[in-house]
């Protein structure tokens, strides 16, 4: 039946939802008065709307004295917790409001726990992810380690949209349990966790009226869940959202009602559980259709704001609100009619968000409220099409300002992918891939990878693969085990690209490659490259092989072939990117690490670095950027006058052929790369052995003395960072130590004896007189 006297509505919340929700209800000409507790700038500005601070949403006797005060007869939940927590059956019980648009305490479970909830569509056959429930977090633990699909981890309780993790390793998925159930990241949110299935396709979010029978779903939109752009990073609880979508057809929209939403209000209707309210369902469309990600029982946040506006003029918010509660929602005179046009809400976060972030910090936008951090504040706006209200809703955000505001500055971006009716057809060379130039620069470097030849090997390229003749190389006997590499330069690239010199780093791709090889005692055979970049340029290319070519000859293996790839779009223009992968032959009995041969008081020795070679170099680049210096400035700490770019290129040492003189005299390796001395030397050591470092025992070169001062890094930071000049380290028996130290200085190695193994009662690397350094 329609509204027969004015409603005087109890508002619970304080988001953009409860502005947009006392926004559209103050429209109502059956709405005398709104009361939002504790609402915000937003709900202030509403007509007929009034904030009320002095009661807490969670103080159930407190909101029922407003009630009975303020002669409220209409009560809208806002956000999950006071539903789950039962709001609306402490009003039915215990106050004269008897229009609660909202569930029980029962059927809000459905929020209130993901395992409730997963256990319902299970029960009543909704499509949806497999799953298991784990209290336990060793039974958790081991099933993520026997399952081979991708997973997603969700804390059971509420968690203010943050408590989804979506790892992408076996590793990150551990962790996130270790989060969630042991150190309570969400508190007791996380004393249950459901882990699923990792669905893929696009999501969708459905808002639905429902009066426990009949069901009134508002136009599908989508939401952006992932804090960064191109949808990246931790999840939130939501940084945009747009309606409508093209991917909601009107056959998906209709499968999508008899599949989900009918059977999801049939099912709690038969469990005793009648849902009269909002029903938010989050649906992943997927290959074989769409399946649901989790419900919500209350409005969604930030789609409500973007969907709201669309009502058209002649629909009245509170007649449906009001029409769900009085189980009503079929009335043939009931308006629920959608604008043609399109909304954009775009949310600006606090920085730091979702995770630590500031609170307090004072907005400017019209009136001057305070922050709460999180998700702060949203701009909404329409247009007659999708581009013009995403436009309009960025100028809205421009009109926004406090301290390290962030928002994301791509929604809706998965609306404007490209048809099949607006791509055209092109080819490889308007495309920007020059087949020509790829055949120029092969012939130019034939020569240079020839130089590399080995027996075995003639280094010929143009073939599909490279191979070695075992028998010729030498390796015809029986023990021999084949060891493979790979990796890259990182971003110590974009300073060869910032110098135009390219030749050092292709000496750091092979040396990086190498020295992994000797460290298990291997001797380097065959070395291939990977070269992608936007457009071929065929001196850099040219430049780069020739760095490649003479880091094969130091470590005599050869240039067996590469691979050349031209991908504009992928890389900016004058960008590149390189890879290689080494292979090597070791005997069984020179195989390293010996670690049962190691025991306490062996020696460490370490062989010093020739600088940074290539590890830690994003932290080198951003010291470099605060100490306002450009890579053509004079070094300061070299005073022979080198630029600070052609220092940091100077290529990592590679240490190959002296070590192989010394394999027969080690008990092990350990190449100091990304992790310094504090990761890298306990990889090659038995889990009873610990490496005790005396940091004293050799000279901070001064290009880490300058890092160090320059980042204010901590010598600790500097340890597990950078190879602080030592790029080597050996694992020799006390007797062997003398005669290594010569073997190895005669070779040109600068060697010091900088520790000893001990036994191990905590980390793998105990570093001492760290201090040293300062």
């Amino acid at each position: 039946m329609p509204i027969e006297k004015p409603l005087r509505v109890l508002l619970l919340g304080n988001g953009g939802r409860e502005h947009a929700i006392a926004w559209r209800l103050s429209q109502s000409p059956k709405v005398e008065a709104v009361f939002v507790v504790p609402g915000n700038g937003g709900t202030a500005l509403c007509p007929k709307t009034s904030n009320v601070s002095s009661v807490s949403a969670e103080d159930f006797p407190a909101l029922a004295e407003l009630a009975r005060k303020e002669n409220v007869n209409f009560l809208v939940p806002g956000p999950e917790a006071p539903l789950v927590a039962g709001v609306v059956d402490y009003f039915e019980q215990n106050t004269t409001v008897r229009h609660c648009f909202g569930p029980s305490k029962k059927a809000a479970q459905m929020e209130g726990s993901k395992t409730f909830s997963k256990d319902f569509m299970k029960k009543w056959n909704i499509p949806t992810a497999e799953y298991e429930n784990f209290s336990d977090y060793e039974k958790a633990k081991q099933y993520v380690d026997q399952i081979q699909h991708d997973v997603v981890i969700k804390a059971s309780g509420l968690a203010a949209g943050k408590g989804v993790l979506m790892p992408t390793t076996k590793e990150e998925a551990q962790q996130g349990l270790k989060e969630i159930m042991l150190n309570r990241e969400f508190g007791s949110a996380g004393d249950e966790v459901v882990i699923e299935e990792c669905l893929l396709g696009d999501e969708l979010s459905i808002i639905t009226f429902s009066d426990g029978h009949t069901i009134r779903s508002l136009p599908p939109a989508q939401d952006h869940k992932r804090i960064g752009e191109g949808d990246s990073g931790l999840n939130t609880g939501g940084m945009g959202c747009y309606a409508p979508t093209n991917l909601a057809t009107p056959a998906l929209v209709a499968r999508v009602d008899r599949e989900i939403i009918q059977p999801t209000i049939d099912g709690m209707r038969k469990d005793g559980m009648i849902f009269r309210g909002v029903l938010f369902t989050g649906l992943m469309i997927t290959k074989t259709g769409p399946k649901v990600l989790e419900y919500n029982v209350r409005f969604g946040d930030p789609e409500t704001q973007t969907l709201l506006p669309l009502l058209s003029q002649d629909t009245d918010l509170a007649e449906i609100m009001y029409a769900c509660c009085e189980s009503d929602l079929d009335r043939s005179d009931l308006v629920v009619k959608i604008d043609a046009k399109s909304c954009a809400t775009v949310v600006v976060a606090a920085g730091g968000y979702p995770e630590a972030y500031g609170k307090g910090d004072e907005i400017t936008v019209q009136t001057p409220p305070a922050t709460a951090g999180g998700r702060v504040i949203a701009a909404s706006a329409t247009g007659d099409d999708l581009k013009a209200a995403v436009d309009r809703a960025y100028e809205g955000v421009k009109l926004i300002n406090f301290n390290k505001m962030y928002y994301r500055k791509d929604i809706a971006h998965r609306a404007f992918r490209p048809t099949a009716d607006t791509k055209k057809a092109m080819t490889y060379a308007q495309a920007g891939v020059s087949i020509d130039a790829g055949n120029r620069v092969v012939e130019e470097i034939k020569q240079l990878v020839k130089s590399t030849a080995i027996a075995g090997a003639n280094a010929d390229i143009g073939g599909f693969g490279g191979e070695v003749d075992l028998h010729d190389a030498g390796y015809a006997h029986e023990g021999l085990k084949l060891v493979s590499c790979i990796d890259g330069v990182g971003t110590k690239l974009m300073i060869a690209q910032e110098m135009n010199k390219h030749d050092t780093v292709g000496i750091d791709l092979v040396a990086m490659n190498v020295n992994d090889l000797v460290v298990q005692g291997a001797q380097p055979l065959s070395f291939l490259d990977y070269f992608g970049c936007s457009n071929l340029e065929p001196q850099t290319t040219v430049d780069f092989v020739r760095g490649v070519a003479d880091g094969c000859i130091q470590s005599g293996c050869a240039l067996v072939g590469g691979e050349t790839a031209e991908m504009p779009g992928m890389y900016k223009p004058g960008d590149y990117d390189a890879a290689g992968c080494a292979n090597g032959i070791v005997e069984s009995k020179h195989a390293l690490p010996k670690l049962d041969q190691m025991a306490p008081g062996d020696v460490l020795l370490g062989l010093a670095s020739s600088g940074v070679h290539s590890n830690g170099f994003s932290l080198v680049r951003r010291i470099v950027e605060a100490a306002q210096l450009s890579y053509h400035d004079a070094a300061p700490w070299d005073k022979s006058g080198i630029t600070v770019g052609n220092s940091l290129l100077t290529p990592t040492k590679i240490y190959v052929k002296p070590l192989l003189k010394a394999r027969s005299q080690l008990k092990g390796l350990a190449h100091i790369t990304g992790g310094g001395l504090t990761e890298n030397v306990p990889r090659v050591l038995p889990k009873e052995l610990a490496a005790e470092i005396d940091a004293a025992t050799w000279e901070l070169p001064p290009v880490f003395k300058w890092l160090k001062e320059a980042g204010n890094v901590a010598a600790s930071e500097m340890a597990r960072t950078f190879n602080t000049g030592i790029g080597m380290v050996a694992v020799v028996a006390p007797e062997e130590a003398a005669s290594v130290v010569q073997l190895l200085q005669a070779e040109g190695e600068t060697v010091y004896t900088i520790g000893k193994l001990i036994s191990r009662s905590g980390e793998g690397c105990v570093l001492t007189n760290l201090e040293s350094w300062n």
